[in-house]
């Protein structure tokens, strides 16, 4: 049971979260509202299409359920799609375990609600970020995509609209969290290995190109990660004799 200490900290997080989640916001809504509308229109129901965000609630994998939909293909089917689209996740939560605690519902609430542009707040947070507030901030992002779904489904369902091009907001939104996290950076040398872990790639194979950028951008990391801490081990070393 909360202190009320306890709970008057949870309410001064939620409202910088919910602040933190607007930019969230803006491509959530529009984005989830194409996916509802499109949703109902290749044959399911606005309750389906809100209970798709609740449960499943991964962008790129509920548009691509709505052919499948259409297709009719089994269930099994597209929950092994969705988990191999969403794989990249697992590298994402690693990277937030020094600001999530080893066990309790905050830890797995905040991995089931772990979306790119959740993802890339989180990590612009300083390390002592109060648990709370990344709560808050995976919840409000999780209302939003599930309202703009509803939404979109409600419209889908009583009229015919062209949504065409819309799905620009995501690009958008993209370009926006980058800027936050560059204004955040501690270095800059992660960009510019991406940026050229995808120059190379497109360059030697355009038809795989995000599969090799990724992949680079995975050995430049590891390649970096090993550089810092020889960096720590020495200094600490230094700093003890």
């Amino acid at each position: 049971m909360l202190s009320s200490s306890d709970g008057s900290r949870h309410e001064s997080h939620c409202l910088p979260a919910f602040r933190d989640s607007l930019p969230v916001m803006m491509g959530y809504i529009p984005l989830g509202v194409v996916f509802g509308f499109l949703f109902v229109q290749a044959g399911g129901t606005p309750a389906m299409a809100a209970l798709a965000s609740v449960l499943v609630y991964g962008g790129a994998s509920q548009y691509m359920m709505v052919p499948m939909v259409a297709a009719g293909v089994p269930v099994l089917s597209i929950a092994f799609a969705t988990a191999v689209i969403n794989l990249r996740h697992i590298f994402y939560g690693i990277s937030l375990l020094h600001k999530v605690p080893s066990r309790g519902w905050q830890r797995w609430f905040i991995a089931f609600t772990l979306t790119d542009e959740t993802y890339s707040l989180l990590s612009s947070y300083p390390s002592n970020v109060a648990l709370s507030r990344m709560v808050w901030l995976a919840f409000f992002d999780w209302v939003w995509w599930i309202a703009g779904s509803f939404l979109g489904a409600v419209l889908g369902a009583a009229a015919q609209t062209d949504l065409a091009g819309i799905d620009f907001v995501l690009t958008s939104l993209f370009a926006m969290l980058a800027c936050e996290q560059w204004r955040n950076r501690m270095s800059a040398w992660p960009l510019w290995s991406a940026l050229a872990a995808y120059a190379v790639a497109r360059f030697a194979f355009p038809q795989q190109a995000l599969a090799l950028s990724i992949a680079l951008c995975v050995i430049a990391g590891l390649v970096w990660g090993a550089g810092r801490c020889n960096q720590t081990a020495t200094r600490k070393k230094e700093s003890e004799s």
